[in-house]
């Protein structure tokens, strides 16, 4: 995305750390999350992997109170969620989904200035909503077109530009490219990794795509059963002995490689 300077965060300024302490979630006899006990230090990217119902985006979605705990506390550098009111902490923490959920009769700079609008009943700035254009690395004149004028990538980078318009320094992503083709779901993965790395920012990121969690996180968690049965750097968990669950999950991108490998030399 843009490299122009955008004071959108003080320099050198860290996201902030997030703690889970003994997280609990059922839905009658189904167990979703189960107390989970997992810290996240300021200024790292973590991606959180597993099959489908293994309590990834319930996970997430504590951390801004779109879900609550029946046990244990969510704190954001030491404070309790649960001691804040959800409207104000979800405007504190920038959120980006895979629906990107865009208002389809708003503009682009309207759908960005969404939360500023909401808080305070004011529009945001002209010169913002072109700072935040920048940033995502869409042209200012975008600001006056409907999400239906735009691709499905640039309406995602209308997404991520209404996440940051808050100055959050967290950032809670679910499954953000997937819906996305994968050239422009890697160029966009990689784009948004050289932003978290500019603006300091702390980034929880779920994705089904394990060769997206190991190119882009700092360190990935495995999730089976609503536990996390594996935490660990990308390049361990390459080099293998983080148990089954990880070992199947990362085996996949590994005989992709292997079969494109094969496919140019004849095989």
């Amino acid at each position: 995305m843009a490299t122009s300077p955008i004071p959108s965060r003080p320099q050198g300024a860290r996201g902030p750390a997030v703690a889970f302490e003994g997280v609990g979630k059922a839905y009658g006899t189904t167990i979703a999350i189960d107390t989970i006990c997992a810290t996240i230090s300021p200024g790292t990217f973590v991606a959180i992997v597993g099959s489908s119902g293994s309590g990834k985006s319930t996970l997430l979605k504590t951390v801004n109170r779109l879900i609550e705990p029946d046990s244990g506390r969510v704190r954001i550098d030491g404070q309790d969620v649960a001691g804040r009111e959800p409207h104000r902490l979800r405007r504190s923490i920038g959120y980006v989904f895979q629906n990107i959920g865009l208002f389809p009769h708003m503009t682009v700079a309207q759908n960005i200035g969404i939360g500023s609008r909401l808080a305070t009943g004011q529009t945001l700035a002209s010169d913002r909503v072109g700072d935040l254009l920048d940033l995502v690395d869409l042209p200012r004149d975008f600001a006056a077109r409907l999400p239906e004028q735009l691709s499905g990538g640039q309406q995602q980078r209308v997404g991520v530009a209404r996440a940051l318009a808050g100055e959050p320094g967290l950032m809670l992503m679910d499954e953000p490219f997937g819906a996305l083709d994968p050239v422009t779901r890697e160029a966009l993965g990689e784009q948004y990794r050289a932003l978290h790395e500019r603006l300091g920012l702390t980034t929880i990121m779920v994705t089904h795509d394990m060769a997206e969690a190991l190119l882009f996180a700092d360190r990935v968690w495995v999730m089976a059963g609503g536990r996390i049965v594996a935490e660990a750097e990308p390049a361990e968990l390459i080099a293998g002995g983080c148990g089954a669950e990880a070992e199947a999950l990362v085996a996949v991108p590994r005989l992709q490689a292997e079969r494109i490998t094969a496919m140019r030399s004849g095989g």
